[in-house]
């Protein structure tokens, strides 16, 4: 018989520690791909069509921290991984923006030296602090002519956000993706942030996850991009996602290599939902059987047509600022020459 205190020292022992998830966030143009450029060594951005990011991107990072000891022969090296998602910063891209925040360990809020606070860089604190996600302020080209990292703090602080050196609690790295600049520090803020939110998992459960990208391919049909935040997804699992469900028929991680399973913060493709694409942000589960599946899509599916009709009225001209749909103007009619419109043209 298992005493309590077993079942307990039992809980403990099949947790384990994962990667922090992070969120990069800010105003369209202030260098958020080109930092995630900067830390993963590559070019995304200059592929970019007119500098937004389209979609989502996720990403998995390894980053070596030494471990000093007594002496320097006792030193070592540990490799850490940490994940991160790029949101979109274009306005269009709201709700993209609202779920990645909603799957994020630790965010990101990157606000350009020459530029400060703008629209969207207010909309991204509006929900990094309704969500109270922990998050860094990371001050972008610092290199620029016309940089003003004190007046960016002076604007943040304006809007609710207090860095730790004015007395808050939020810390700030100052960086230039450009030259690189600042890189290193960010990633040991980013581990420091993310050892204090003491982030675990549990192996022993079956896979969870969120979907952050999803489209239908010609040959592969549905494909969704799905960041695992629980348990270990596997190849041949039974997968809800949303309104969708399938098999995990493939999955890739995000070089395209084959996996056969996924474990926490790792973002993976998987090829094997049926028909329907799931919606950015949509949880996914792995499920026993088909009759569990079917039972869950159907609870999803009215939540899901709410979700259309929220953004119908968005696009239709919601104002965030009343809360309410503004009036539509009224419409001109338009005259016409002619016969029998007698009016001078």
């Amino acid at each position: 018989m298992i005493t309590q205190t077993q079942d307990q020292n039992l809980s403990v022992a099949s947790v384990e520690a994962r990667p922090p998830i992070v969120v990069v966030m800010g105003h369209v143009d202030h260098g958020k791909t080109t930092l995630l450029d900067a830390i993963r060594e590559t070019e995304v951005a200059e592929g970019e069509a007119g500098g937004i990011t389209q979609s989502i991107g996720a990403y998995e990072v390894e980053v070596k921290k030494e471990i000093s000891r007594h002496t320097p022969r006792d030193d070592f090296a540990v490799t850490r991984k940490i994940t991160f998602i790029d949101t979109p910063g274009h306005e269009a891209f709201f709700a993209m923006r609202e779920h990645g925040v909603k799957v994020a360990d630790v965010a990101l809020l990157v606000v350009a030296a020459d530029d400060g606070v703008q629209p969207q860089t207010e909309e991204v604190i509006k929900h990094i602090l309704e969500t109270k996600v922990p998050f860094i302020v990371v001050i972008n080209k610092i290199d620029k002519p016309g940089a003003a990292v004190d007046r960016v703090k002076k604007e943040l602080s304006e809007k609710g956000v207090l860095i730790e050196e004015w007395g808050g609690q939020v810390p700030v790295a100052l960086v230039s993706s450009r030259d690189k600049k600042g890189i290193d520090e960010l990633l040991d803020l980013i581990l420091l942030v993310a050892e204090m939110e003491e982030l675990k998992y549990s192996p022993q459960k079956t896979g969870e996850g969120y979907v952050i990208e999803s489209h239908f391919d010609a040959k592969k049909g549905v494909v969704a991009t799905i960041i695992v935040t629980d348990g270990i997804l596997r190849t041949g699992d039974l997968i809800v996602c949303g309104t969708s469900f399938g098999s995990v028929k493939i999955m890739e991680d995000d070089e395209a290599r084959p996996i056969k399973e996924a474990r926490p913060s790792k973002p993976v493709r998987v090829v094997g939902l049926a028909e329907t694409t799931p919606m950015i942000g949509e949880k996914c589960s792995v499920v026993a059987n088909v009759a569990e599946a079917q039972k869950i899509v159907s609870e999803h599916t009215q939540k899901h047509e709410e979700f259309l009709a929220r953004i119908k009225i968005r696009s239709s001209g919601w104002s965030f600022e009343t809360n309410k749909i503004r009036p539509s103007r009224p419409k001109t009619a338009k005259v016409r020459c002619g016969r029998h419109h007698p009016v001078r043209c």
